[in-house]
C-alpha cells in the first residue's frame, strides 16, 4: 500500500495496540494457525501476532507490512523471544517476492489495494506457494457497507465468488462468508478461504 489514509489509519491503530499490549490472535488468525507449516509468508502481517504464533510452533516466517510501528514492534518481539521471524516494512501493492513458501497468509489485506494491484498480488502469492502448500485468504468483499477504513480512491470489494474463481482446481480446506455488524447500522462482509495448491 502507498502512504494513504488507510495506512495512516492502521498506523494509529497499531500505536494504540502497542500501548495497550493487545497481542492476542483475532478469530481469522486463530483459524489459520493450524494450517501453517515450514516457510511461511505473512503478507500484511499487521502487529505480527500470527507470525509470532507460527514461529512459536516451529515455522520460519517472513512478515511484510507497510506500518513502521507494526514492523518495529514485531522485530522487537521476535528478537526478545529468539523467534525465526524476519519482519520487513514494504510497499505491498508492488512488492516482488524472491522465494517460495510452504504457506501463505493474506489476512485482511488485499481489499485495501486497488483491484488491479490486488489481483496481481494474489497471482504472485499463488505462484510463490509451493505445490501442496496452503493459502489462507481473508478479506472484506462486496456487500460491505462500512467503508470508513478505505481510501476512497484505492480499494477492492469484489464479490466473494470472484475471489473463489482464482482458486479453481485447488483443494478447499475451508470456505466461509460472514457478516458482522459495524457502526452506523452498516455491515462488514468477510470471505475466509483456506485452499491447498495442487501437487506436492
Amino acid at each position: 500500500m502507498s502512504t494513504s489514509a488507510t495506512v495512516d489509519f492502521f498506523e494509529r491503530q497499531f500505536q494504540r495496540q502497542v500501548r495497550a499490549a493487545e497481542l492476542q490472535l483475532n478469530p481469522f488468525e486463530q483459524g489459520a494457525l493450524p494450517f501453517l507449516r515450514g516457510r511461511v509468508l505473512d503478507f500484511g502481517s499487521g502487529m505480527g501476532n500470527l507470525a509470532v504464533a507460527a514461529a512459536r510452533q516451529g515455522c520460519s516466517v517472513l512478515a511484510l507490512d507497510a506500518s513502521t510501528t507494526a514492523i518495529e514492534h514485531l522485530r522487537q518481539r521476535a528478537h526478545t523471544e529468539g523467534l525465526a521471524v524476519e519482519a520487513r516494512q514494504a510497499e505491498l501493492a508492488d512488492y516482488q517476492l524472491q522465494e517460495d513458501f510452504d504457506a501463505v497468509a493474506a489476512i485482511g489485506l488485499l481489499m485495501f489495494l486497488d483491484c488491479a494491484h490486488a489481483l496481481r498480488q494474489l497471482a504472485q502469492l499463488q505462484q510463490h506457494l509451493r505445490p501442496g502448500g496452503v493459502f489462507v485468504l481473508n478479506l472484506l468483499v462486496q456487500g460491505t457497507t462500512y467503508l470508513d477504513l478505505f481510501d476512497p480512491q484505492q480499494h477492492c470489494l469484489l464479490p466473494a465468488q470472484q475471489w473463489l474463481d482464482h482458486f479453481d482446481g485447488w483443494s478447499i480446506e475451508r470456505r466461509e462468508t460472514q457478516d458482522f455488524p459495524a457502526p452506523g447500522e452498516r455491515v462488514k462482509s468477510f470471505l475466509t478461504l483456506i485452499a491447498r495448491k495442487p501437487g506436492g
